[in-house]
């Protein structure tokens, strides 16, 4: 027994007291395998978080905040897989918070929870697989440049966006569409099924809903804020507690530009210079996953 929990035996009973602590892990961001330019909310950047909050022997329950667009069904997955896991190894409950958006792959985390508390304005839902691109078909023509592409294996080249739609391409691409979809389905009838008050031709289209319509539609079970609603249940005295990522403030927004520019030169040049055409189609695909939800 420690000095602390010894000293504790000779005060008044209501001084005795261990407050309630339910750790919280943060899930935030466009759900997709990171890069040192832009970390990403994956299975790898979240295993280390759960471990943690999973492993803290006294706590009720583990809070998962959830404020994501949606983004990779595989990561989205695997992630789910990873907390129904913990739960069930360590014997805790899961309880989802949504904040702007739990949508998509967003959703995916959220029935995770055993429970499922969102915002009244809230984006909830969006129950569907989406896949999307450019066609360059006549680009390069235009610009006077000639393509070459070699290939082992006849569909090696499938869906390049400088050769015309292939209606057989296509085919192909909604049948794997199709499989995603039916995996998201059954994870929200395992979760959900017997909470869902809509039909799932109404709820399994990809439409997406604020938090009050979703509790009324099954899609989560309370309305409110985490602070209050763990409150509520489980004592004033409940404290929360944020599992950190880890590595520190700086190991976040450390890149190849800011490492530059801490050797020496002009810092924006620097930076700048760190800033790679596949950090700019990323913050693009950021941009474009939460303008889907008006967000």
């Amino acid at each position: 027994m420690s000095l602390k929990k010894k000293l504790k035996q000779f005060l008044p009973e209501k001084y005795r007291k261990e407050p309630t602590i339910i750790p919280v892990v943060r899930m935030t961001g466009p759900i997709m395998v990171g890069s040192q330019m832009r970390p990403g909310l994956s299975m790898a950047s979240v295993a280390g978080q759960l471990h943690k909050a999973f492993s803290i022997k006294d706590a009720p329950a583990v809070a998962i905040a959830i404020n994501s667009p949606g983004g990779s069904p595989v990561q989205s997955r695997l992630i789910y897989e990873r907390i129904r896991q913990l739960a069930e190894e360590k014997d805790k409950k899961v309880i989802s918070f949504c904040e702007d958006a739990a949508a998509s792959g967003g959703y995916m985390l959220a029935i995770a929870g055993d429970e499922i508390v969102a915002d009244p304005s809230s984006i909830v839902g969006s129950i569907g697989v989406v896949s999307g691109g450019f066609g360059f078909v006549n680009a390069i023509e235009k610009l006077g440049v000639e393509r070459r592409v070699y290939t082992a294996g006849t569909q090696k080249a499938m869906l390049d966006p400088f050769k015309p739609e292939n209606p057989d391409h296509t085919k192909h691409l909604n049948a794997l569409l199709e499989d995603l979809f039916e995996t998201f389905k059954d994870l929200v009838r395992n979760r959900r099924g017997d909470k869902l008050t809509k039909e799932e031709d109404e709820l399994f289209t990809g439409a997406f809903w604020t938090g009050k319509k979703g509790k009324e539609y099954g899609l989560v079970d309370e309305l409110g804020d985490m602070s209050g609603y763990l409150k509520q249940k489980y004592g004033e005295d409940t404290k929360l507690k944020l599992i950190a990522s880890g590595g520190g403030l700086f190991s976040r927004f450390r890149m190849p530009g800011m490492m530059m520019a801490a050797q020496g030169g002009d810092p924006i040049d620097r930076i700048a210079a760190g800033l790679s055409a596949d950090s700019i189609l990323a913050s693009l695909e950021e941009r474009a996953l939460w303008s889907r939800l008006g967000l």
